[in-house]
């Protein structure tokens, strides 16, 4: 690991009012970057109840304009290392909700786990939901090719980073991931698409189930990304944040 203080580079940072009420952090997923919310901030920025939200976004280690260093392990330990560096940097005075997006769901649910009191709510847009049983089965790689094709579309090279491939082995498929989500005393909103076929839709209503009082789920039509189905939906969640 580079002996520099690991942290994460903000990429945007706004807010409608001079004196926000609510601080939103967004974690993108892997083989991405944070401009994948371009979109998503134009519409929720626009929105007029949530103008006293500030909007924040950070490019996680090697993705964008964060560090890439291939003495980097690109795993838990470093990328909530950096997160949290990154967080205590804006000295933020009011409260924080963290929206991840795919692998992102995982680290913010992991930094809520690590910080137990020092989030809000969370905002789990496309969370691969994948049991201990599900990651040693045969159809995972299958999956996980099916993944890799849709990325290579857009750069193939991305799957030969570091980067690309330890996040997948230490954090994508770390069989830790489902019992932090059933264990997890943050309250969450999971918005997934019925189409998503990267997420594991089937195993959504067990989590639901078995963590009734923290979780709890919006589904839309829609597939992976973060489109127009997932980001409306988060008005009402937001809206609610600065109500309650």
């Amino acid at each position: 690991m580079p002996s520099k203080k690991l942290i994460l580079t903000k990429t945007h940072d706004k807010c409608g009012a001079k004196q926000p009420r609510l601080a939103v952090i967004c974690i993108h997923g892997i083989a991405s970057d944070s401009s994948t919310f371009a979109r998503a901030l134009d519409y929720l920025e626009g929105i007029s109840t949530l103008n006293e939200v500030r909007f924040i976004t950070f490019d996680l280690l090697g993705s964008g304009k964060s560090l890439k260093d291939d003495n980097l392990n690109y795993d838990y330990k470093e990328q909530l290392e950096a997160l949290h560096n990154a967080i205590e940097e804006l000295k933020l005075d009011i409260p924080l909700i963290l929206i991840g997006h795919s692998m992102g769901t995982f680290i913010v649910t992991r930094y809520a786990d690590t910080y137990k009191n020092s989030i809000k709510k969370l905002i789990l847009l496309s969370a691969p939901v994948y049991t201990e049983r599900d990651l040693e089965s045969p159809a995972m790689e299958m999956a996980i090719k099916a993944f890799e094709d849709a990325v290579s579309i857009k750069d193939k090279e991305i799957l030969k980073e570091k980067s690309f491939i330890n996040s997948m082995q230490n954090i994508v498929l770390d069989k830790k991931n489902y019992k932090t989500l059933l264990e997890l005393k943050t309250p969450a909103v999971l918005i997934y698409g019925e189409l998503d076929k990267f997420i594991a839709v089937f195993n959504y209503p067990k989590i639901l189930s078995k963590n009734k009082e923290y979780l709890t789920a919006i589904r839309t039509a829609g597939r992976h990304g973060i489109t127009s189905d997932k980001y409306t939906k988060m008005v009402d969640v937001l809206e609610g944040a600065l109500n309650d």
